[in-house]
């Protein structure tokens, strides 16, 4: 088994806590035989800007650049919200997507059967559902130029932010969703809202030419942004696969997350273009949670989102499905005997502490 190196970035507040359960896991996996992991840690976000005066340091950027994928934790808080802009937490994060080219952002929604009552909606309206959303991350209105303020005077000013797709940006990121459905129900929505942007129109061109080209096998549907966020409310479970834009993308999976009943329980990854040599991808693997500064070094965060993201680790950039399969089996498992953190808490069910849930799911491999 060739050894594999991951770079562990926990980052602020929770960030450390969870981490933490993972480090257990892969120390566990690695001792049983079921893995060889060479793990590395560095610094993001705040702890890297307090240590260095930036979100994150060139050797650490020069870390995930090598390393095989990346763990990251949760960035910023309160302490750093008066730091400047451009090195403010947050700031890590998006150097490390746009230096590692991570253009494809997959972020599942899924309603485990034990979470359902959880949900805003209705169990018969979540129960089983699994969608996965995938978002264009490195384009559109968040880095399209200009970006900027305009003092026009008499206390008016202007702000622009311009949104900007290519079509090579369009077809890659279309390509990702359609084989991703080959591996699922075989279905892609694609959302924009060429009703009223000139990049949707775009968008809609594209994603159908690469569908009628290469992927005739996969069903396709169109669905305008608006619709779409209609649509996840209504009747969630007709979705199987949607691709859309980076602001699109930001807003339905936040959505879709709030179906299943936490924002706290849900993996993210963020996958490069295939390597030219070796067919791999650069990754980066995250909750899509955020620090939560209230909580943390109290040992009541949830670490299973950061667990479903390194199994996420093991499926796409490491190709060990089976085991992957076995970590959100233990997941899932664990929550079916009633084991809770607070965040997830419901009437007949223990309360855990961080450390807690991360080795019941542990035991249960």
């Amino acid at each position: 088994m060739a050894q594999q190196n991951l770079l562990l970035l926990p980052g602020d507040g929770i960030g450390t806590e969870i981490m933490a359960e993972v480090e257990k896991l892969i120390a566990h996996l690695n001792a049983s035989g079921q893995s060889d992991f060479a793990t590395d840690t560095g610094l993001v976000g705040g702890s890297a800007y307090d240590a260095h005066g930036v979100a994150i340091s060139e050797e650490d950027m020069a870390k995930a650049l090598a390393a095989d994928a990346v763990l990251f934790g949760a960035v910023g808080g309160p302490k750093w919200d008066d730091v400047p802009y451009e090195v403010r937490p947050e700031a890590g994060l998006l150097r490390l997507r746009k230096d590692m080219g991570l253009f494809a952002n997959l972020r599942p929604a899924i309603c485990y059967p034990a979470l359902a009552d959880g949900s805003s909606l209705k169990r018969e309206v979540v129960e089983g559902l699994d969608i996965l959303i995938v978002r264009e991350l490195t384009g559109g209105v968040y880095f399209g130029e200009p970006k900027e303020i305009h003092d026009l005077g008499n206390g008016q000013k202007r702000a622009i932010d311009t949104q900007v797709y290519e079509t090579y940006e369009i077809e890659r990121i279309a390509r990702v969703a359609f084989d991703l459905a080959k591996t699922r129900d075989n279905r892609v929505h694609s959302s924009e809202k060429r009703n009223v942007m000139k990049s949707g129109v775009l968008w809609h061109e594209v994603v159908s030419a690469i569908h009628a080209n290469e992927y005739k096998d996969v069903q396709l549907d169109h669905i305008l942004a608006d619709n779409c966020a209609m649509q996840l409310v209504r009747n969630p479970k007709q979705f199987d696969v949607i691709v859309t834009d980076n602001l699109f993308g930001d807003i339905l999976s936040d959505a879709a997350a709030m179906l299943t009943g936490s924002l706290g329980m849900l993996p993210s990854a963020s996958l490069g273009a295939p390597d030219a040599t070796t067919g791999k991808r650069k990754a980066l693997y995250e909750p899509v949670h955020g620090s939560a500064p209230d909580i943390s070094g109290q040992g009541m965060a949830n670490p299973i989102a950061m667990i479903a993201s390194f199994a996420m680790a093991l499926r796409y950039s490491f190709e060990m499905v089976e085991l992957a399969d076995k970590v959100e089996g233990a997941i899932a498992s664990v929550l079916d005997e009633g084991l809770r953190t607070g965040d997830i808490m419901q009437d007949g069910c223990k309360k855990v502490s961080t450390s807690e849930m991360g080795d019941a799911i542990i035991a249960k491999l």
